[in-house]
């Protein structure tokens, strides 16, 4: 049977939360030390077992020897937002590619930080390439998202599933000032996933915790039909009492049951007929639908009865999003009702990967499985942006585009 991980972020999520949950899981410290230390950068990476509420956890600290010692820490949970080194996106990508990893992790390493910058490069309205990336180019962070990276590889699990995050609630003190939790940067790269807030009043979930999750979790909801293999437990370093402040990781393998088949993603589809609306509705419609966790939603013209014409609406959403997606069909349609059913899916893996061509950047999607790439194509917004951008066809885009990952031979 297919073997999956589930990420409990009951607690919110951070960098080395993951870290020390993945190493409790089972990744020997010695090998990340060893994958760690071809970075180059001068620290060390202390392990302690630590009570959280009760929860024995494994405890990660990053030590910048440059520092006389002093832990260098970020944010969150456990960081203040203090002194830093900031790194360039580019100095960040020498260090990655300069290291140990494999080229598979190289590249997903040099994505995540690559999404990080435009996340930051989006709220601050400056260039890209403009960016050093404040709470992402620390060491402790650098660390953390290649230390998550090695361990994900190493433990070969391609099916990775989250419940929702929680988020925290409160302030946060950062770079740029004070902020409400989430973080300006957490919450852009929380678009899409689920989050609530039990109103603890900390930063539950970081930067760099929003980034692995969001990247990695090919589904978020309760945790899947499985046989436990292995359970890990990774602590922040404040205490939240009686919230224990921990991440929790279970491996095992996927079982089927009446909802779902091993090995695939058990889904919603929601579906209701309209032949009494007026047709200017229905995009907006399907806007909204797509914006209250809808994964995908589509028209398709009907013949209805008294040989009226309709539309067929139809949204495909994650078991734990049927009650918001329905919700939207009943608010922004005419109809009185709608169906629902369980149905399986079965998804390649994918990730986002960045080229250069001139005007800008676009992301890759790169899909596949076991380690091979099956396709990839340019986005076509990012296309279409840098075609309003430079007054090019964005045909001409495109196919630079194609041309740009091609060149990489990574196919």
């Amino acid at each position: 049977m297919a073997r999956v991980l589930y990420l409990d972020c009951f607690a919110g999520a951070a960098g080395d939360m993951l870290l020390g949950a993945f190493l409790d899981a089972g990744v020997p410290v010695d090998e990340l030390r060893a994958a760690l230390g071809s970075l180059g950068v001068d620290h060390e990476l202390r392990v302690t077992r630590v009570l959280r509420a009760g929860i024995s956890a494994n405890h990660v600290e990053v030590v910048d020897r440059r520092r006389s010692g002093e832990p260098d820490h970020g944010h969150g949970h456990h960081h203040g937002h203090g002194r830093h080194d900031h790194r360039s996106l580019e100095e960040i990508a020498h260090l990655v590619h300069h290291s140990a990893l494999s080229e598979a992790g190289k590249a997903r390493a040099v994505a995540l930080f690559g999404r990080m910058g435009e996340a930051e490069a989006a709220i601050h309205d400056v260039p890209v390439e403009r960016i050093h990336l404040h709470e992402v180019g620390a060491l402790d962070s650098i660390i953390d998202i290649v230390g998550v990276v090695f361990c994900l590889e190493r433990l070969g699990i391609g099916d990775i599933v989250a419940s929702p995050l929680n988020v925290g609630a409160g302030t946060v003190s950062m770079a740029h000032g004070t902020f409400p939790v989430p973080a300006p940067a957490t919450l852009r790269l929380l678009s899409g996933v689920p989050v609530y807030s039990t109103g603890v009043r900390a930063e539950l979930v970081t930067p760099t915790g929003a980034l692995i999750v969001s990247d990695y979790a090919r589904q978020y909801g309760p945790m899947p039909a499985m046989r436990v293999e292995r359970v890990g437990y990774g602590a922040g370093t404040r205490e939240l009492d009686p919230l224990p402040n921990v991440v929790r990781v279970v491996i095992g393998e996927r079982l089927a049951d009446e909802d779902a088949a091993a090995g695939r993603e058990r889904i919603v589809q929601i579906e209701c007929e309209i032949d009494d609306m007026n047709p200017q509705l229905f995009g907006p419609l399907v806007d909204r639908l797509l914006a209250a966790g809808a994964l995908d939603a589509f028209l398709t013209p009907v013949q209805m009865k008294k040989g009226r014409p309709g539309m067929l609406v139809t949204a495909l959403a994650a078991v734990a999003s049927r009650q918001a997606v329905s919700d939207v069909v009943f608010a922004e349609t005419t109809t009185i009702g709608v169906r629902w059913s369980v149905v399986d899916r079965e998804t390649l893996d994918r990730r986002y990967e960045t080229v250069e061509v001139a005007g800008g950047r676009v992301r890759i999607k790169v899909s596949g499985r076991g380690g091979d790439v099956l396709r990839a194509g340019p986005e076509f917004d990012d296309c279409l942006a840098i075609a309003n951008a430079t007054g090019r066809p964005v045909q001409d885009v495109y196919a630079d585009a194609v041309h740009a990952w091609s060149a990489r031979g990574l196919r």
